[in-house]
């Protein structure tokens, strides 16, 4: 049993063939390079990397104790998650690989093990960490007055410090999912009299990619106009002589923009930022505002705040969900107006305390 790359189901790794170790030997049914290609890039690549993260934890373990991988059984399932919870991992984190191990045996075509015994593991040690007091963390939401110091902390005479500006007010505008704001490109861009139109390829409740176009109107604040600020970082893409491709580009310490010409920003470092790169902005961002705990926020927290913020000023839940690209009757976003409610309508306003 080995934990090498080619031995990860073809769902986690498309980059060749789905090899998995089983009892009885290879599996007759294996994808080619091309079916595994398609399969692993029709995941998201937050999903692909923390599935491929998980995979490999699953596997040592099943290695150092004599475990079957796949097919595994349903006490194989419970005795990983005891392992997982011994060494203190989240709940989430232990719910994110059964997961990730059910989709490993489907996509390998093997049965799946019972899961009753993972799950009641699981609700138990996640009981027992809330007595403890432990409390899910969640990125604190980005509002409109962090926003702005963010903003205003961020230098406005360099590439970089435009560019991470745009990235803050469109992530904060947009709603969008670092995913989204990574795969922009400048001609997903169109102005118009009343704002700008954003077209969104594919999202996370877009699986098939049919695209929408998101509008976002003027802001009222020069330094938080989503139009103002996207067009000056345009005037410095086109001045560096880009003019198509991606939206959002790397910048190196001398202030070199990915893809502009000779000079490229970082060895190897490519002509777009990746979704890491959002979730850095923020946190430096933060930082430099002297945000409270500024390392607990992250690229979650501009789309986070951005609905939060159109709750506070009223929105329909409709209206949030539509623009923000979430389901219908997001418990998400009902989680978000919830949190508003709580102090608009709290029954302890107004009474003369």
């Amino acid at each position: 049993m080995t934990d090498d790359p080619r031995n990860l189901p073809a769902v986690i790794d498309g980059a060749r063939p789905a090899i998995i170790p089983t009892g009885a030997g290879e599996l007759d049914d294996t994808l080619t390079e091309e079916a595994a290609r398609l399969v692993f890039e029709g995941m998201a690549e937050n999903t692909r990397i923390a599935y491929a993260h998980d995979w490999h934890l699953y596997i040592r373990w099943c290695a150092d104790t004599g475990r079957t991988p796949i097919p595994a059984t349903g006490a194989t399932l419970a005795n990983y998650v005891a392992h997982m919870t011994a060494v203190l991992y989240a709940p989430s984190s232990i719910d994110r690989a059964i997961a990730c191990i059910l989709a490993a045996h489907d996509h390998a075509g093997a049965p799946k093990p019972n899961t009753k015994a993972a799950r009641l593991a699981l609700r138990a040690y996640s009981r027992e960490r809330t007595k403890q007091g432990h409390r899910t963390r969640k990125a604190p939401p980005i509002t409109i007055d962090r926003l702005r110091a963010m903003i205003a902390a961020l230098p406005s005479d360099t590439s970089k410090g435009i560019r991470d500006r745009a990235i803050l007010v469109l992530g904060f505008a947009l709603m969008g999912r670092r995913s989204e704001l990574a795969a922009l490109d400048i001609t997903d861009l169109s102005f118009t009299e009343d704002g700008i139109e954003v077209h969104i390829a594919t999202s996370k409740t877009d699986k098939d990619s049919h695209g929408e176009t998101i509008p976002i109107p003027y802001g009222t604040h020069r330094d938080t106009c989503p139009v103002r600020v996207l067009k000056a970082w345009l005037d410095i893409l086109r001045a560096n002589g880009i003019i198509s491709g991606a939206l959002l580009r790397p910048i190196d310490r001398h202030d070199n923009i990915g893809g502009s010409g000779p000079k490229r920003a970082g060895r190897g470092a490519g002509d777009r930022i990746t979704g890491q790169t959002v979730n850095i902005v923020v946190k430096r961002a933060a930082l430099l505002a002297g945000l409270d705990n500024p390392s607990s926020y992250s690229a979650h927290g501009l789309r986070a705040g951005g609905a939060t913020s159109a709750a506070r000023s009223g929105a329909p839940m409709s209206a949030i969900t539509s623009h923000g690209r979430w389901v219908d009757g997001s418990p998400v976003v009902a989680g978000y107006i919830r949190q508003v409610d709580r102090w608009n309508d709290n029954p302890m306003r107004g009474i003369g305390l």
